[in-house]
């Protein structure tokens, strides 16, 4: 599932990135683009960071996407 539609950015590759060091949603936008355009991802990619820095290591829970 995108993450990110305007630069096409999966989940996957968000975790990976968050896994490589980024915890911001800014250092996101750095490395890849994710919410660097439109911003609608931005809160997405905050629930993608804060589920994959949980002190217990869980992966990233489905975020809900935003109807239209």
């Amino acid at each position: 599932m995108y993450a990110c539609v305007c630069f096409s950015v999966t989940e996957e590759e968000v975790t990976e990135e968050i896994a490589r060091g980024a915890h911001t949603e800014e250092q996101l936008g750095d490395r890849c683009g994710a919410g660097t355009s439109c911003g609608t991802c931005v809160e997405r990619l905050g629930c993608l960071i804060a589920a994959a820095l949980q002190p217990n290591g869980g992966a990233p829970r489905r975020v809900p996407t935003h109807s239209a």
